[in-house]
């Protein structure tokens, strides 16, 4: 994907961090720029792209890779983003699992760990994510002081809402501050955002997002959750709940969403029968021979999730919706299968050039991932769309 062309640089000294940032997210989406190029893409002078740069290469973010000829006089030396010259942390914490993920400065997985807990409480989180932070630097033999930040995925929803009685909220959470909690005990500057809309990032890394400006993502998490990107941004809320797709009551008895559409309500399915399916591993073995139990969930499932897609395209009117997260990706593709979106939407619409809901990235990491991805996103634009869709 390339960058929003709307975006223009300041050349008041008041917008250096923005100035910076642009000319590295215009570099990083392009591959390779030379300072022309680059001026004529942000808008900046090329005397103040030169001071940029230098400024750049000196901190390690930029690096030369040849040169291209532009006819007469020297060849233009090209510049292109330092994959090593800094790293994002993310993690996902979860009621009895934190993910963490390490990127470089070009989005690249470095290291991952998982780490299951009993009860993922606030203290025990924190001090499991320091140690885990060591072992991913230990493992990728990088220098500590190259992280420039952690970003960190955490269910919804946010706050005492009445709803953290769910057995996919993060019990004990209500009231703490993650950002003072967490930030400190790693001392590093952190990003918060809830697991669906970290997900919904690092779909737009490399996954199914390339190309979409608005889009939903429906996350497998513990339970369910929306991420929703707005014209490339993150759609949030007043309280940082907007999204929490899996508290929406299917019916006047109260039932909620993700009591039928979720992996909780998979495994619960299946230890009902007798079947146990601790984790992911479990339910892709199960699912690639097609139990019946399985089976017959995805069947049950198919309605609430179409009731659920006709809900999201109501309100927001998406591009698409995508459907991914920690669950196989035979069950989602399944699922994908079994939805009848048949009945009449402002989305069921002829000369679609995307089907209604597609599959995107499955795997326990794709929060994890989407919450360093936050992070890079600081350094290199002041907005979501590019930094999310420039990482390759």
């Amino acid at each position: 994907m390339k960058l929003e062309t709307d975006q223009t640089g300041a050349n008041g000294e008041r917008a250096r961090v923005h100035n910076r940032q642009l000319v590295l997210g215009r570099i990083l989406a392009a591959g390779t720029m030379g300072r022309a190029q680059i001026a004529r893409a942000s808008g900046l002078s090329t005397q103040a792209v030169s001071k940029i740069i230098a400024t750049l290469e000196q901190d390690g973010l930029l690096q030369q890779q040849g040169t291209r000829s532009a006819g007469r006089g020297l060849p233009a030396v090209l510049y292109a983003v330092n994959p090593e010259g800094g790293y994002a942390l993310g993690f996902e914490v979860r009621p009895n699992v934190i993910l963490g993920a390490l990127l470089n400065l070009k989005g690249t997985r470095i290291a991952t760990l998982r780490e299951p807990v009993d009860a993922a409480t606030p203290q025990e989180a924190a001090a499991i994510i320091v140690t885990m932070r060591d072992r991913m630097i230990a493992e990728a033999a990088i220098d500590p002081a190259r992280i420039m930040g952690a970003g960190v995925a955490l269910p919804g929803p946010f706050g005492r809402t009445g709803l953290s009685a769910e057995a996919s909220a993060l019990p004990g959470w209500e009231g703490t501050d993650p950002i003072s909690l967490i930030g400190g005990a790693l001392n590093l500057p952190i990003t918060v955002e809830n697991d669906a809309n970290a997900a919904a990032v690092a779909e737009r890394i490399n996954g199914m997002a390339e190309g979409f400006g608005t889009y939903g993502y429906l996350y497998f998490g513990a339970g369910l959750g929306l991420g929703l990107v707005n014209d490339g941004h993150l759609v949030t809320g007043a309280y940082g709940n907007a999204g929490e797709i899996g508290h929406l009551p299917l019916a006047h008895d109260g039932l909620l969403l993700e009591r039928a559409v979720s992996r909780l309500s998979l495994v619960a399915r299946l230890q009902a029968a007798g079947v146990a399916a601790p984790d992911i591993d479990t339910l892709s073995a199960l699912a690639a021979h097609n139990h019946p139990v399985v089976q017959g969930w995805i069947a049950d499932a198919a309605a609430p999730l179409a009731r659920a897609v006709h809900v999201v395209e109501t309100l927001f009117d998406p591009e698409t919706i995508i459907l991914g997260g920690a669950m196989p990706q035979k069950i989602l593709v399944d699922l994908v299968a079994a939805v009848d979106l048949s009945a009449a939407s402002i989305s069921n619409r002829e000369g679609r050039a995307v089907a209604r809901l597609i599959c995107g990235r499955t795997g326990r990491l794709v929060a994890a991932e989407g919450a360093a991805a936050l992070v890079l996103n600081r350094l290199f634009t002041p907005r979501f769309a590019p930094v999310a869709s420039a990482l390759q």
